[in-house]
């Protein structure tokens, strides 16, 4: 092959890449640009004040196409699917409770995004921020306002794999003292004291005495229940298989995804409802596999997230196995129940 062909040859293939690069952004502008228009049938949404101290209230996250798209919104607890009050303020993954909230945000800079979280006071604004040292993945708030806790992905982006690690975080939203990391409490898990350098923590949810909570534990290719103390730091496995917990309003039960033998390794999770006096598991009238960390909208209900046209949609089924699912809000992610 001579010179000039194999400059000629050169030069056709960076031309197809340069036409391949081109398209791809035109793509994607395109694309980015249908995001910010209302889409046709979607919910209504509109700019308004949205506060975290009004009862009967749902918040979470819009993922409506539109000018609004990721802010949170508002809209009445009994009516889920109704007109959305947005606030302007955009979360990757959001909780509130007795007027506090938490805020994970993706920070956009020229090379790569980082993250944060974010501590709001009851008119969302900021009181405190943190760095999230990975992609923000679970984001919680204590009964009493006063404790938020958020976990990050730091390796990996999925909880189906394998070849993940996360990062979980508590703050004192009072004082702002972070614990930076659950791995510094001290493990007891059958009893005795364990160690271990794959432990990873995730999935916090607070019980209303300021002092315990629960959260997964995974270590050696297992996952746990696990009981913490705020106080004493420590942690102590109370029940295998449980992943991503969610506690209820009288802290008797929490709602959880299980693996379940048999499904893909990609969609494996079933819901459950764990009764911590008894530790009897009851599997949700939910056969679809769920990736979320459900909330509870009330000691009978518990509301969680499954893919939808554009993003995700929220859903709810009953907490004792009955009934079956049934779809509450299009477009929505990580809801808040107010008051």
């Amino acid at each position: 092959m001579t010179v000039r062909n194999r400059v000629l040859i050169l030069a056709a293939a960076v031309a197809v890449l340069a036409a391949v690069g081109l398209a791809s952004v035109l793509h994607a502008s395109a694309r980015a640009e249908r995001r910010d228009r209302t889409q046709a049938g979607g919910p209504p949404v509109a700019s308004g004040p949205v506060t975290l101290t009004g009862p009967g209230r749902l918040v979470f996250r819009n993922m409506a196409w539109g000018p609004h798209r990721d802010e949170l919104t508002a809209v009445p607890a009994d009516d889920p699917d109704g007109p959305r009050t947005a606030a302007g303020l955009k979360c990757l993954r959001f909780h509130a409770a007795s007027g506090t909230g938490v805020c994970l945000q993706a920070v956009h800079g020229p090379v790569s995004d980082t993250y944060r979280a974010l501590v709001l006071d009851a008119r969302l604004r900021t009181l405190d921020r943190y760095d999230v040292p990975g992609i923000p993945s679970r984001a919680r708030v204590s009964p009493t306002g006063h404790f938020a806790a958020w976990t990050a992905f730091v390796g990996g982006d999925s909880y189906a794999g394998t070849d993940f690690s996360t990062r979980t975080a508590v703050v004192d939203t009072r004082s702002g003292k972070l614990i930076p990391s659950l791995e510094d409490f001290r493990i007891v898990k059958g009893g005795r004291p364990y160690r271990a350098a794959d432990v990873n923590f995730w999935g916090v949810t607070f019980a209303a005495d300021d002092r315990a909570f629960y959260a997964t534990l995974a270590t050696r290719g297992h996952t746990y229940l696990v009981r913490g103390d705020l106080r004493a730091r420590t942690v102590t496995t109370l029940h295998a298989d449980v992943e991503c917990p969610s506690l209820s309003p009288d802290g008797t039960r929490v709602a959880y995804k299980k693996r379940v033998e048999g499904l893909p390794k990609d969609a494996p999770w079933h819901l459950y409802v764990l009764d911590l006096r008894t530790m009897r598991e009851t599997p949700l009238a939910e056969s679809r596999s769920v990736d979320d960390q459900a909330v509870w909208k009330d000691a009978r209900t518990v509301v969680y997230a499954l893919p939808g046209d554009y993003g995700a949609d929220l859903y709810q089924v009953p907490a004792d196995g009955s009934g079956r699912p049934h779809r509450i809000s299009p477009a929505a992610v990580s809801p808040a129940y107010l008051g």
